[in-house]
């Protein structure tokens, strides 16, 4: 019998995620949880009730009756919600639970209206309105961002996407059809190799912290910090890749059918579908592509880090920095 009619410990750690984050599946279970978007649809009172939960465990008081599933969950949902440095609540569609269903929505139309130019350009707008949406949102508290560093990398992301899609739009007008359709991913990919580290722009200057084992700190490395955002934008594109290549290749063939000749306006229904059903995978199993804490060789970081590192802690090999997401 355990203490009190089974009662939680207090000693579990909700700072990390419950399952183990150095392999790949843990980290897959973990990210499953965190853009579940069922989560969207939780009231403003039951979130209430889960921060309550979780701040309370950590201030050592139980809640009564709770047991360790419902603990976790409770973590899942206050994190899915609450910013992690600031605690105050994200925008709705800034939240990891909302990656889905708004990336279904704007990807499945820019991969709809891919034809005429007005529509090109308005859907690229939306989508990196809504990035810049989800990067304040997610923004490491460390480094805050300026108004004025989130306004460039939103109107370079958005001329970089602009201009990516009409130019390669331009040269497909002579390839088959199909090629047409991959222009909104490349419009994608090119914007978030711009977009990220123009967000980030803030670490590649002064660095990011890294620590040793331990959770140490041992100074800033500007090194890390490029790794961290490659690391990202890899990601972020391959999260894009599922979802803007497999339903072209479907609805190509579908629009060649009697079905869809007769019924066009089933088009976009069924393209937001499709692409929304490749994301719930995409997203989760994107994120966890890399580790959250990853780590660099120490003989990789800046002369000046590298010989202050060795000359204190000579038995440090690796270092550990947080990538971001």
């Amino acid at each position: 019998q355990e203490s009190k009619m089974g009662e939680l410990p207090l000693d579990i750690n909700i700072q990390e995620p419950r399952w183990d984050q150095s392999t790949f599946l843990g980290r897959a279970r973990h990210f499953f949880t965190v853009t579940d978007p069922r989560n969207l649809l939780l009231s403003g009172a039951q979130l209430e009730a889960s921060r309550n939960i979780v701040q309370n465990y950590r201030a050592g008081v139980l809640t009564p009756g709770l047991t360790e599933d419902q603990l976790w969950r409770a973590k899942y949902v206050y994190d899915s919600a609450f910013h992690p440095d600031t605690g105050e609540k994200v925008v709705l569609i800034g939240r990891m639970s909302a990656q889905v269903p708004m990336n279904m929505t704007i990807t499945g139309c820019m991969l709809t209206f891919y034809r005429k130019t007005p529509t090109v350009v308005f859907w690229q707008w939306v989508n990196q309105s809504f990035n810049a949406v989800v990067n304040y949102s997610n923004r490491s508290g460390d480094a805050p961002i300026t108004v004025g560093q989130l306004g460039t990398a939103y109107v370079s992301a958005t001329t970089g996407a602009v201009a990516t899609a009409l130019g390669l739009k331009s040269l497909t007008k002579h390839l088959p059809p199909l090629v047409g359709r991959f222009v909104p991913f490349a419009a994608v990919a090119a914007a978030n190799c711009i977009n990220i580290p123009l967000m980030r722009q803030r670490e590649l200057q002064v660095g990011i912290p890294v620590t040793d084992e331990a959770s140490q700190r041992l100074g800033h490395s500007v090194a890390a910090a490029k790794q961290g955002i490659f690391q990202v934008v890899v990601s972020r594109i391959c999260m894009a890749i599922p979802a803007m290549a497999i339903p072209p290749v479907i609805m190509d063939t579908l629009e060649k059918k009697d079905f869809l000749k007769r019924r066009p306006w089933l088009g976009a229904p069924l393209q937001v579908g499709l692409v929304g059903f490749c994301l719930v995978f995409a997203t989760p199993l994107c994120c966890a592509l890399f580790p959250q804490r990853s780590s660099l060789h120490v003989s990789r970081l800046e002369p000046e880090l590298r010989a202050r590192i060795r000359e204190q802690n000579p038995d440090i090999e690796v270092v550990y920095y947080n990538k971001g997401l």
